[in-house]
């Protein structure tokens, strides 16, 4: 979650919630809807950005995994009236290092370097971050790297 204070883009809250990966995809999935209702009550965001879902030829079971991800966080936002984004990854490519081939450890630099951050997130969170600045950048906040 990244807060807006002025000019200054902080994160607020930025983590993953991990289901057991030997469970059954229903309840690995519930089990993500409770966690993410628990996220949205605590956090009450105004958005919610979501990485347009992408399937690679070679692996189709992770576009359908990945699409069931998405209708759960879609549910759970819908419940509490946020409004959800969908970007494609390019985009966040374009919108944050003007190249929609630009690769991940790019996007995680900028995304340091936009939210002063000591390190470089990890690789879910920095996905996560990239793709909720370029939604406030749609929205018109201004990203600017820090002098």
């Amino acid at each position: 979650m990244i807060e807006t204070a002025g000019p200054a883009l902080r994160v607020a809250e930025a983590g993953v919630i991990r289901t057991d990966p030997r469970a059954p995809l229903s309840e690995r999935l519930a089990e993500l809807y409770v966690g993410l209702r628990e996220v949205l009550a605590e956090w009450r965001p105004g958005a919610i950005a979501l990485e347009d879902v992408f399937a690679h030829p070679a692996f189709p079971r992770t576009g359908i995994l990945i699409g069931h991800v998405c209708g759960v966080i879609s549910v759970a936002a819908s419940e509490r009236r946020i409004p959800v984004e969908t970007i494609p990854p390019a985009a966040v490519k374009r919108a944050l290092v003007t190249s929609g081939r630009a690769d991940k450890r790019q996007i995680q630099r900028m995304v340091r370097a936009l939210l002063t951050l000591d390190r470089e997130p990890v690789s879910h969170v920095g996905d996560a971050l990239a793709l909720a600045l370029v939604a406030l950048s749609r929205r018109g906040v201004p990203l600017r790297t820090p002098a």
